[in-house]
C-alpha cells in the first residue's frame, strides 16, 4: 500500500477515498487480509465504504461478492473503485441499508459475511454529518446488524466483524443471545504490551470453544513486525 494524491495504491488495485468520510485504515486492511475465505462462494460486505474489504477478499477468492453501502457518496466511491479494478465482474455494490437488503433477499444466503461497522453508541458526535453516519450506530444498531446477519448467514457460514475492545464485548453479548457464537478472536495491538486497539471476531451458528490470537503491528523501533508483514505482503507495496 502506498498513499498518493489519488488514494491508496495496493499491489493489485487502487482505493480512492476523496468522497468518503471514513478513510483507509490499518485495522481495516488487517480485516481484509485476515478473514478466511475457505468454502465461501457467496460473500457479503456490510458497510463497504470505499470497497476496500470486498476488493481485498476478491483478490484471494473466486467467490461472488455483494457489497452494501447506505451513504450516497461512499456508494459512488465504492462503485468507482470497483469498476476501475480487476474485480468488477466479482463484486456488485448495493445502495441501501443492510436492513432493507436482508428484507429484500430472504432466499439469499452467504457462507461469509464481513463487516467493519459503525461502533460509537454513546460518544459525542462530530459536526461532520457524513463522519457521524460512518462512526455512529444511529443508522445501524448492533441489534439490527445481528438480525440482518442471522437472516443472511448460511447454516455453516461465518460472520467476521472488526470493532474496538469494548464494543466487541457489547456485540458478542448480544450475539450470544441470538445464537451466534464466537469461534475465533484476533486481538490487535500497536506494540507488544500496549492496549488492544481492535478485535476481529469470527462468529458461527454452532457453539464451540473460542480460539484467541494476537497480532502486533509494530516493533519497538516502529518497524512492522514479521507477523504483520507476512499478513499484508500480498497487498502492501512495501513488502
Amino acid at each position: 500500500m502506498s498513499k498518493s494524491i489519488n488514494g491508496f495504491q495496493f499491489k493489485q488495485f487502487l482505493v480512492r477515498q476523496d468522497q468518503t468520510a471514513m478513510k483507509v485504515t490499518t485495522d481495516a486492511c488487517i480485516l481484509g487480509a485476515y478473514t478466511a475465505l475457505e468454502n465461501a462462494t457467496k460473500v457479503l460486505d456490510i458497510g463497504t465504504g470505499t470497497g476496500l474489504i470486498a476488493m481485498m477478499l476478491a483478490q484471494r477468492s473466486k467467490a461472488q461478492f455483494s457489497a452494501v453501502e447506505l451513504d450516497d457518496n461512499a456508494y459512488q466511491q465504492a462503485v468507482e473503485n470497483i469498476q476501475n479494478s480487476i474485480f468488477k465482474e466479482q463484486i456488485t455494490v448495493f445502495h441501501q441499508s443492510i436492513q432493507d437488503f436482508a428484507e429484500n433477499n430472504k432466499d439469499l444466503y452467504f457462507e461469509l459475511i464481513v463487516s467493519n461497522p459503525p461502533f460509537f453508541q454513546n460518544h459525542l458526535k462530530s459536526e461532520q454529518e457524513k463522519r457521524n453516519k460512518a462512526l455512529h450506530t444511529d443508522t445501524l444498531s448492533f441489534e439490527d446488524l445481528l438480525t440482518s446477519v442471522i437472516k443472511l448467514l448460511s447454516a455453516d457460514g461465518r460472520f467476521v466483524v472488526l470493532l474496538p475492545a469494548y464494543e466487541s464485548t457489547v456485540l458478542e453479548n448480544l450475539a450470544l443471545q441470538e445464537g451466534l457464537y464466537p469461534h475465533k478472536k484476533l486481538l490487535i495491538r500497536h506494540r507488544n504490551g500496549s492496549k488492544i486497539l481492535r478485535i476481529i471476531t469470527t462468529f458461527g451458528l454452532t457453539e464451540k470453544e473460542t480460539i484467541q490470537e494476537e497480532l502486533i503491528i509494530r516493533n519497538l523501533d516502529e518497524s512492522y513486525t514479521a507477523q504483520f508483514s507476512t499478513l499484508l505482503k500480498e497487498y502492501y507495496l512495501i513488502f
